[in-house]
């Protein structure tokens, strides 16, 4: 009985390898779910620059959700174009359903490109406990939450960069009056979340209100542990 459990096994093990590996990878990127980073902070703290060396560094793809926010407003024909614009203008958050159909359109695009590209930066969400509560809902069994990168840095820091950006990005939420909005709905919408992901233990902090460069070594000291 044992011989012939053997002899099985040997040829099972025979006609595995004859599989083209193509044939396996495509298989085995079928139960590959993305792992996500939630990258969050306050307006200007830098968040976007830092997930382009995180980028750059670390192979991750970086998916904003204001990006993506602003990209629907702006397309032609968009059922939800309108209804960002106001949101963002007003510093409101957007409703969590449109937010989230976008970011899980942008991973599936990805990895419909290339299924080994399956880690993901999303900066910018969750950013209110209706985010969260939505995402758990929708995507929870879908993608694995790595952890919560949390830069923070002072309110004046911020409003400082984000006035200088706002000179050449073009973003109509880079002025003052939107920024106060902006901060307010991250203090009271925003903390709370990353508060909720410290108790959990998935926070990971980092000091963003000193120079990009400083900042980075303190961000790949974090990846370099995590992978």
């Amino acid at each position: 009985l044992l011989l012939d459990t053997v002899c099985m096994l040997y040829r099972l093990l025979g006609s595995l390898t004859r599989i083209a590996p193509t044939a396996l990878s495509s298989a085995f990127s079928c139960v590959m779910k993305p792992r996500v980073v939630f990258v969050l902070g306050g307006p200007g703290a830098g968040k976007g620059t830092q997930c382009e060396q995180i980028v750059a560094k670390y192979g991750y793809t970086h998916l904003s959700a204001g990006d993506l926010l602003r990209a629907e407003q702006k397309k032609a024909g968009s059922e939800f174009g309108d209804l960002i614009k106001n949101y963002i203008k007003e510093g409101q958050i957007v409703p969590v359903e449109i937010t989230i159909s976008l970011l899980q359109r942008a991973m599936d695009d990805t990895m419909a490109e290339n299924s080994q590209k399956n880690k993901f930066l999303i900066d910018g969400f969750p950013r209110n406990e209706d985010n969260l509560e939505g995402w758990n809902k929708k995507m929870n069994e879908k993608v694995i939450v790595c952890f919560v990168l949390f830069f923070d840095c002072d309110i004046e820091t911020c409003i400082h960069r984000c006035l200088e950006r706002g000179k050449s990005s073009g973003r109509t939420d880079d002025n003052r009056e939107s920024l106060e909005k902006r901060i307010q709905t991250y203090q009271q919408s925003s903390r709370p979340i990353i508060d909720l992901f410290e108790k959990k233990g998935k926070v990971r902090k980092v000091d963003a209100s000193t120079s990009v460069a400083e900042v980075f070594k303190e961000v790949a000291k974090i990846f370099d542990k995590e992978g």
